[in-house]
């Protein structure tokens, strides 16, 4: 179905809010179908798809949502674990099975209005996010670009059978929070041929907070063959925990310039295990730190905590995290600057079960000095090798540091460490 059989909805093509609203109604009641969007440009609100609909943005087509914040209803969604009312995404559905969105257009939130009113403190609601898919299932997300999104730029939420592949987002590097793509609590998830180069976290996966309603893991994940380009972190498992994140693979990514390659962040109070990680055949160019292991994580609501900062052993409870079982083979780093690792586990529960092999990291030459993780307490560091603090069960096989300025490893009596074949030259 072409869009513009309903232009007389349009106000002469100035809106086409009306527009698709009625498009995919009429879909809905034929169960299902395609909207066409030819090239051109669209002035839009924001657009719910229903079951067995795509939208389909052809070459040349160009979506432009409004910025009004009272053209976006209100609809319940978790944001930072926090429940309560949050501005509609430009593209958005719940409950609905078989929608997809795809073609090799763009589509463009105009995020600028809303990352002023973000800093201004003026909304008196929580950011839209660019793509929210809300308890779906498979769900297609293919070819088209997303630029500037108001905040999370694709948020699949408690969905299974997830793909999202050849995706392009762009937004500026001093966006606030605008990470890439950000599945919470699901499960069945392909990232495959995108690229993301954005103002926080390039991909994020996250399974809620202690304050989320719903516990759910975020698990068989598979990311393939993606470009992460200048985000606080190319791919982050955590800070939201409390569901667990389960049975991850990364291979064939490139990173660049990126603060954080590979970053696992959480705390206490956040609970949950994260395990079965897989990376390889990973490259990275111009990061602060290639691999973050941090359970000292302090952004956010209550990250200033006593419980959060102490470094003294506390009793291990439900909201005790835990990471384990990671395999990172086969990366190639070059121009690295902080330091080559910082994994820093609870004293009562430390990382554990890290397996390193074929590791090259190369420092760049006179490298800033920088902090390799967002935790209290954290120094700068410049050139530095692998930073380790409780941790147990660690093996680097065939590791080796180029033009560091310190030892390979820094570890102290917290740390089981085996190192074969490592060298520092």
């Amino acid at each position: 179905m072409d869009i513009r059989t309903f232009y007389e909805c349009t106000q002469d093509g100035a809106d086409w809010t009306e527009a698709f609203r009625s498009a995919v109604d009429t879909l809905a009641r034929q169960g299902g179908g395609e909207i066409e969007v030819p090239a051109g440009t669209y002035p839009t609100g924001p657009i719910e798809l229903k079951s067995h609909i795509t939208l389909w943005v052809r070459n040349g087509a160009r979506l432009v949502f409004h910025t009004d914040p009272g053209r976006f209803p209100l609809v319940d969604l978790e944001d930072g674990g926090e429940p309560g009312p949050v501005y509609q995404a430009c593209i958005y559905a719940r409950g609905a099975e078989h929608v997809c969105v795809r073609g090799d257009g763009i589509l463009d939130a105009q995020g600028s209005s809303w990352w002023r009113r973000h800093r201004e403190r003026s909304l008196p609601h929580p950011r839209p996010r660019f793509v929210c898919f809300d308890s779906c299932s498979h769900v297609r997300l293919e070819g088209v670009t997303l630029l500037n999104s108001p905040s999370w730029t694709v948020h699949p939420l408690r969905c299974r059978f997830v793909t999202i592949q050849g995706v392009t987002i762009l937004n500026p590097p001093d966006s606030p929070n605008t990470d890439g793509i950000n599945p919470e609590s699901c499960r069945d998830v392909r990232i495959l041929f995108c690229t993301v180069d954005v103002g926080d976290d390039c991909i994020a996966l996250k399974a809620g907070t202690e304050h989320s309603s719903r516990a759910e893991p975020c698990e068989r994940i598979l990311i393939e063959g993606c470009h992460l380009l200048h985000g606080h972190g190319g791919v982050v498992l955590g800070s939201e925990t409390r569901g667990s994140i389960r049975n991850v693979t990364i291979s064939n990514c490139f990173f660049y310039q990126t603060d954080r390659g590979i970053r696992l962040k959480t705390r206490r109070g956040r609970g949950g295990t994260v395990e079965g990680l897989q990376a390889f055949q990973l490259n990275m160019e111009d990061v602060q730190c290639p691999f973050v292991f941090n359970m000292y994580y302090h952004c956010g609501s209550e990250g200033k905590r006593d419980l959060v900062r102490s470094k003294a052993p506390l009793p291990v409870t439900g909201g005790t995290p835990r990471l384990s079982d990671v395999s990172i083979s086969s990366v190639s780093v070059r121009g690295c600057t902080a330091c080559a690792g910082f994994f820093f586990g609870l004293p009562e529960q430390p990382v554990e079960g890290v397996l390193m092999r074929d590791v090259r990291v190369e420092m760049a030459p006179s490298p800033a000095a920088a902090v390799p993780a967002m935790m209290d307490d954290c120094p700068p560091m410049a050139g530095a090798g692998y930073y380790l603090r409780n941790a147990r069960r660690v093996r680097f096989e065939s590791v080796t540091g180029t033009n560091l300025l310190s030892p390979l490893t820094d570890t102290d009596a917290s740390v089981d460490l085996v190192l074969q074949g490592g060298i520092s030259v």
